[in-house]
């Protein structure tokens, strides 16, 4: 008898097949048979007109802090998701020397839109090597599959210590600490190596974020120090750099390279921009080097206040003033002369900076004054010429009336379906950047995947469900190596979403408090959802997490070698 029969259900099986009516049985965590299926079951879900696809990969996430205090992962299984890569950008938690880990975490609260707080009261340092990380993972099981990177700048900290983000050149001796931790990371399980060179990418106090001033040779230094030929995946947030510069990382090591970056999204202000990055990339894959972007395929926005106005933290105005307590911040936005840096800083935006100068894509969300309510769901840009009057004085007058408590909401990235679509098709493109577990004050694009079904496939018809299905699935699955993921096929593992075509989606943003000490975070809910089970057992039940005394995820550490994967797509 198998433990689990799914009746009925309309199956799409991840690999570009087309769908089919039949049953599922699941035993011991993988798919034992499909077809129709007549024995018993341990227990049995008639899924009659509901879908079946294998669970959404999200390659993009930042659990590394939260599944130490939550083996739900939430809001991400509720959301489909089976399978997620930790240690994006080269920000988690690992290698962790007692005296390294409260600047490691401070670092994370900026960089990543933490509560501090939080992480203080949520983590339970009972790891400090990669090996005892990854065994403090599998003792406390979560409810995905989990795949972790191993990160540049927690590495350089763990070596340099607050020296991490100001001293540029590592000496010989810090470069062979921070080769050996990779080495070592990669021996016990590590999937590849983040990191980054973003320029929003700061830390706590306003400094940089220490990879992103580290020379790209201690990069390339860190890259080789991963082992063999196609071992592995690297992961950067690439900031202004451009796939010229990366093409040569990428082939030299033979490794593919995954870049994230505000100047690969659809951007109206310079819409050719992207899509030429996407071609050059492609360009690159087919001269062998595996050079790939991550492509949201939801709208970047921000919701902030100018008391934590992160949107704007790339611009050098910002430098002296990141860290300041809202008191402090007063005076400064009052002072003529910084108003005036700010808006010289407008003048020369860089390729990559989230906010680019356009008041028109910054919305007043929420006034706490009766008096300003006038100004509620309208943009700077249009407040301020109804009032013959300078946008940044809009939005800074209208934040120091209310203590700095005006809610703001910026769109501005990756608006404008008809300039994302050719990008999310791009063979060059991989369906990411959910940053799921991070930026909790300010959005939640953790439903990337079912956000994509209902928007992408059955709203505008850009996919049908069956490319949707692989884009989320198995495409991101074998780029990265992760074996037997991604797909419905006979003895792979029975990660799975059954969903309703008709209904699936996601709510709107809602803030709750459930973070360790109170602390608040924006989530979304789903719809459509009836059930997501990751290795065969049942996560999700539509509704609510199953509870579970350990969450049947996987801690995922041996991986297919990435250049098979590459060089099927490069020959396409």
């Amino acid at each position: 008898m198998v433990d689990l029969v799914i009746r009925g259900a309309t199956l799409v099986d991840g690999l570009g097949h087309e769908p089919w009516q039949a049953d599922l049985a699941i035993e011991d965590g993988r798919i034992a048979a499909i077809g129709e299926i007549k024995g018993g079951a341990a227990r049995t879900i008639d899924a009659g007109g509901l879908t079946l696809a294998p669970g959404i990969v999200d390659v993009h996430t930042h659990y590394d802090a939260q599944v130490t205090w939550d083996a739900t992962l939430s809001p991400s299984p509720s959301l489909g998701v089976t399978t997620a890569v930790m240690g994006n950008c080269g920000f988690g938690i690992v290698p962790a020397p007692p005296a390294a880990r409260d600047l490691v975490i401070r670092n994370l609260s900026i960089v990543e839109g933490m509560d501090l707080d939080a992480l203080r009261q949520g983590i339970t340092w009972d790891f400090e090597s990669f090996s005892e990380y990854m065994a403090m993972l599998r003792r406390r099981g979560a409810y995905a599959n989990l795949a972790v990177l191993a990160g540049h700048s927690t590495i350089r900290t763990a070596v340099m210590g607050e020296d991490a983000s100001q001293r540029k050149e590592a000496t010989p001796e810090e470069l062979a600490n921070m080769k050996a931790m990779v080495a070592d990371a990669m021996a016990n399980g590590a999937i590849g190596l983040g990191a980054s060179y973003s320029l929003n990418h700061s830390g706590y106090g306003g400094l940089p974020m220490p990879s992103t001033i580290a020379p790209m040779s201690e990069l390339d230094a860190l890259v080789g120090a991963m082992g063999p030929r196609g071992r592995g995946v690297v992961e950067i947030a690439s900031g202004a750099k451009t796939p010229q510069e990366l093409e040569p990382l990428a082939a030299k090591h033979g490794r593919p390279l995954f870049q994230g970056t505000g100047v690969a999204m659809y951007n109206d202000q310079a819409p050719e921009r992207a899509i030429r990055m996407f071609e050059e990339c492609a360009a690159a894959i087919r001269r062998g080097a595996g050079l790939y972007i991550q492509i949201p395929c939801q709208p970047l926005s921000f919701d902030f206040t100018m008391a934590n106005a992160y949107p704007f933290y790339s611009h050098g105005a910002f430098d002296p003033i990141k860290a300041f307590t809202p008191e402090q911040l007063k005076p400064v936005f009052r002072d003529p002369s910084w108003r005036a840096k700010f808006r010289e800083d407008l003048k020369s935006p860089r390729p990559g900076m989230i906010f680019q100068g356009n008041w028109d894509r910054v919305m007043v969300a929420v006034a706490q004054k009766a008096a300003n309510a006038k100004y509620v769901n309208r943009y700077a840009a249009e407040i301020a010429a109804s009032e013959h009057r300078d946008p940044l004085d809009v939005v800074l007058d209208l934040s120091l009336d209310e203590n700095l408590e005006t809610a703001f909401l910026g769109r501005f990235l990756n608006f404008g379906d008809e300039g994302v679509a050719p990008l999310l098709k791009h063979e060059a493109g991989v369906v990411a950047l959910s940053d799921a577990g991070a930026h909790l004050i300010y959005m939640c694009d953790a439903g990337f995947g079912l956000h994509f079904l209902a928007h992408w496939v059955r709203e505008r018809g850009d996919f049908d469900i069956v490319e949707g299905i692989r884009r989320l699935t198995s495409h991101p699955a074998d780029l990265y190596g992760i074996p037997n993921r991604g797909r419905i096929a006979l003895g792979a593992q029975a990660d799975l979403l059954l969903f309703d075509p008709a209904t699936v989606g996601v709510t709107p943003a809602e803030r709750v408090a459930d973070l360790p000490g109170g602390g608040r975070r924006t989530i979304r809910r789903p719809t459509g959802v009836h059930g997501v089970f990751c290795n065969g057992i049942m996560t999700f039940d539509g509704k609510d997490y199953v509870q579970h005394a350990k969450g049947p995820g996987h801690v995922l550490d041996r991986f297919n070698s990435s250049l098979g994967a590459h060089a099927a797509i490069a020959a396409q």
